[in-house]
C-alpha cells in the first residue's frame, strides 16, 4: 500500500493577488480546491494515507480537510518553517512515517505536485514502478512544444537516460508531469532540514550514478494551473458544460451562468445576474443586475448590485475598483 505526499507549500506568485490569502492549491477549480481533486485521485488509486507538505498559509488547509475522514483518507500535516524545496519538503513530510517500517514493507510513496491536475492512472504508474523494481518512477507526458519545459529522454524500456534543461531543440517531447513514485530507501537518502530540489539534484544524481529511474508515459489530461489562464481552462474543462454550482447556491429570476463557469456552495446570486467564463468561490453574494465575465471571485466576497466585473480578481479583503453599470 502506497503513502501519498502532496507538495502544497508554494507561494503561487504568478497568481497574485488571488494567493495573498489563499494558497494556490486551495483555489477552487471546477467547484473544488485543487488539493481536493488530488486527494480524490489518490483515493481512486487505493492510497489511504496522505501527508500534506505545507508551508505558505499552512493554516488554511486544516479547517477544510481536517483528519481526512470525510474522504475516507487519513491525513497528516507536515509544516515547513522555511521552504525546503521539493526534495526537502518530501523528506520533511516523511518524518511523519516510520521509514524503516516502510522499507521493510516495500511501501512506496506517491508524490503529487500541488499545482497539477492530471487524470492519468496512478495505479498503473505504481504497477510500472514495481514491475521495474525502480527507485523512482516519474509520470511523463508528451507535449507539442517542449521548449518551455525540461525534457526527460528514456530508452526502449522506459528507463530515464537524462534530465535536460529547457532548450531550443528538445531531444524529446516527453516532459516531467509532476507525479512521482519513490521507493522509501531513496527518500531516506535525502538530507533532512536542507533545501533540496528533486528536479535539479535528486533525479539527475540518481540517473548519473546508474540507479533505476523510470518514466511512465501516459497521454492523459494534464494541466499546470500556475497561471490565471490555466486556472480558468482547468475549471472549464472540469465543468464540461454551461456552468456548475455547489450545494446551497440559489439563483434569482433571469440570472444566467455560461461559458463553463464554476460557482461554489452557499452563494446568493441575485436577480438578472450574468456570469460568464468565471470562477465564483463559496459563500459569495452577488447583487441584482451584476455582470461578471472572465473573473475570479474568492470565497466570502460580496459584489454590489449592477456592478460590472470583467477580467478582474476580487477577494473580501482587497479593495478593487468595480465599475457600475
Amino acid at each position: 500500500m502506497a503513502i501519498g505526499i502532496l507538495l502544497v507549500g508554494g507561494f503561487g506568485t504568478r497568481l497574485k493577488p488571488l494567493t495573498n490569502q489563499t494558497p494556490k492549491p486551495m483555489l477552487p477549480v471546477g467547484g473544488l480546491p485543487v488539493t481536493e481533486h488530488q486527494l480524490l485521485a489518490a483515493k481512486k488509486a487505493g492510497i489511504t494515507t496522505v501527508i500534506l507538505a505545507t508551508s505558505y498559509l499552512s493554516e488554511v488547509f486544516i479547517p477544510y480537510f481536517g483528519d481526512g475522514s470525510k474522504w475516507g483518507i487519513k491525513l497528516k500535516y507536515a509544516v515547513e518553517k522555511e521552504p525546503l524545496g521539493t526534495g526537502g519538503a518530501i523528506r520533511n513530510a516523511a518524518e511523519l512515517i516510520d521509514l524503516e517500517a516502510a522499507k521493510a514493507a516495500d511501501e512506496e510513496f506517491v508524490i503529487f505536485n500541488g499545482d497539477v491536475l492530471s487524470h492519468h492512472s496512478i495505479a498503473a504508474q505504481l504497477e510500472f514502478h514495481r514491475k521495474n523494481k525502480a527507485d523512482i518512477t516519474l509520470h511523463l507526458i508528451n507535449v507539442a512544444d517542449a521548449r518551455a519545459f525540461g525534457c526527460v529522454p528514456t530508452d526502449d524500456q522506459g528507463r530515464v537516460t537524462a534530465f535536460l534543461e529547457k532548450m531550443d531543440n528538445p531531444v524529446t517531447n516527453a516532459i516531467n508531469a509532476g507525479c512521482y513514485v519513490f521507493s522509501p530507501s531513496v527518500i531516506a537518502e535525502i538530507p533532512l532540514n536542507k533545501v533540496v530540489s528533486v528536479e535539479r539534484e535528486t533525479f539527475p544524481n540518481l540517473v548519473n550514478s546508474g540507479r533505476p529511474v523510470f518514466g511512465y508515459n501516459e497521454q492523459s489530461y494534464w494541466l499546470d494551473i500556475g497561471t490565471p489562464a490555466a486556472l480558468f481552462k482547468g475549471s472549464r474543462d472540469l465543468v464540461n458544460g454551461a456552468f456548475a454550482a455547489g450545494e446551497g447556491t440559489t439563483f434569482g429570476p433571469d440570472s444566467l451562468a455560461t461559458g463553463g463557469s464554476s460557482i461554489g456552495v452557499n452563494c446568493d446570486i441575485g436577480q438578472g445576474v450574468t456570469i460568464d467564463n468565471s470562477i465564483i468561490g463559496d459563500n459569495v453574494k452577488i447583487g441584482a443586475g451584476a455582470l461578471i465575465r472572465d473573473s475570479f471571485i474568492l470565497h466570502g466576497s460580496e459584489v454590489q448590485a449592477d456592478a460590472q466585473i470583467v477580467s478582474k480578481y476580487l477577494s473580501p479583503t482587497e479593495n478593487l475598483e468595480i465599475s457600475p453599470a
